[in-house]
């Protein structure tokens, strides 16, 4: 686990949550973007729900002429088969990987832990949440791809 927690912002729906949602922006957003829907969702306020908005490290982009912006990971081309930067993939894993950790020190179990992301936070939620080896709540993938999809086949 990496040493220091990607910083994030939260929002909780009540006292002494007992539930998280871990919420990944896209390319080039930070962890701001999908705060506004916590409202829009208007849940019941009986539910008690820790949302976790973390903000991807800043790094160059490659297909975005190296400009340095908020990534998950670099994008080498447009082509889904070759596009990931693999070693970014499993870092930004490692850093969902301890978030869901502290969810859990917390008192959250991992399966009233969701990962959620948009576009290339989609990639990593499913990346991540395809791969935590106990169950979670669930995973919501928006406008995203699966990340070497024959690999989580041959990881069994």
């Amino acid at each position: 686990m990496p040493s220091q927690l990607l910083p994030s912002i939260e929002l909780e729906t009540g006292a002494h949550p007992d539930a998280s949602v871990i919420w990944l922006h896209g390319l080039g957003a930070d962890g701001n973007d999908f705060v506004p829907i916590v409202e829009e969702m208007t849940l019941p306020d009986t539910l008690r729900i820790r949302f976790v908005f973390p903000h991807a490290p800043v790094r160059p982009v490659t297909l975005n002429n190296g400009v340095a912006m908020r990534a998950w990971y670099d994008i080498y081309a447009a082509d889904l088969a070759s596009r990931a930067d693999m070693a970014g993939v499993r870092q930004s894993q490692g850093q969902i990987e301890a978030l869901i950790a502290r969810e859990k020190a917390r008192g959250i179990a991992a399966r009233r832990i969701v990962v959620a992301g948009f576009s290339q936070g989609g990639a990593i939620a499913l990346y991540s949440a395809l791969r935590h080896p106990e169950r979670l709540a669930g995973v919501l993938a928006l406008s995203t791809y699966l990340v070497q999809p024959e690999a989580l086949a041959e990881e069994g």
